[in-house]
């Protein structure tokens, strides 16, 4: 995609990635509107960065959902890129039962969210001359977390929702771009400094010179053996992978 001249909507942008990324797109001079739940945080963000603007949304709820593209589409009729990047990722244990209520949650966030805030804007985004939905999925859909087993399948059906959409898209103005990343030491599960995760600007600098590219995934260099990993043969690196998890644990701030 371009990297300047856009109006770009980001869910989940004000903490994290999404905030990272918002923030250096528009420090590139596009028009960045973001959004989150809570009012009194998209105040703060925005009046950190004039001229970034706000829409208050829930993606788990269709109606929110709804309204929030209503208002974007009447507001800012130059929309032409979607960044689907709101989520969460709690820790579980699939060993025994699973908190339906929590996995109902994590299923509408991450997975329902996205498909359903890009329906509610996919037509818009056919009447721009170039136009760009971006979805964050994570290296977890290629080599699943097993403590977090239900936001690794989330991603998993992401990644494969990205993959149908950008076909059937193929002979339209819309591109398909994915984001894949690493463990990168933000606040979606704890930041602690852990040697382990990317630093946040590292991962925001290379993204974006990843995204100003046609790739159709966007990831870093030093997940790429991950990325490669599915196949007959993915079962030795995800033992191993999680196993280190085992001996080793993620800091949770717990």
């Amino acid at each position: 995609m371009e990297l300047t001249g856009n109006t770009i909507f980001i869910t989940g942008g004000t903490s994290g990635i999404g905030r990272g990324i918002a923030e250096a797109l528009h420090r590139l001079g596009n028009q960045v509107i973001i959004s989150g739940r809570r009012a009194a945080l998209l105040e703060e963000v925005t009046a950190a960065h004039p001229g970034m603007a706000s829409i208050t949304l829930d993606v788990t709820s269709l109606d929110s959902i709804r309204a929030a593209a209503a208002e974007l589409i009447e507001r800012y009729p130059d929309l032409n890129v979607v960044f689907n990047n709101a989520g969460f990722m709690p820790f579980d244990d699939v060993s025994g039962p699973v908190d339906d209520e929590v996995a109902q949650l994590l299923i509408t966030t991450n997975l329902l969210g996205p498909i359903r805030v890009t329906s509610a804007l996919i037509e818009h985004l056919k009447t721009r001359p170039e136009a760009t939905v971006l979805y964050t999925s994570s290296v977890l859909a290629f080599v699943p977390i097993a403590s977090n087993a239900i936001y690794s399948a989330t991603k998993a059906a992401l990644h494969a929702y990205a993959l149908s959409q950008r076909f059937q898209l193929r002979n339209t103005n819309v591109r398909v771009q994915e984001i894949a990343p690493p463990w990168v030491d933000t606040d979606l599960i704890y930041k602690s400094g852990d040697p382990r995760a990317m630093p946040l600007p590292e991962f925001v600098e290379q993204t974006l010179a990843a995204l100003a590219t046609d790739a159709p995934e966007v990831f870093v260099e030093a997940i790429r053996p991950m990325r490669d990993n599915p196949g007959a043969g993915e079962h030795a690196l995800f033992e191993a992978f999680n196993q280190s998890l085992v001996e080793n644990p993620i800091p949770t701030g717990v």
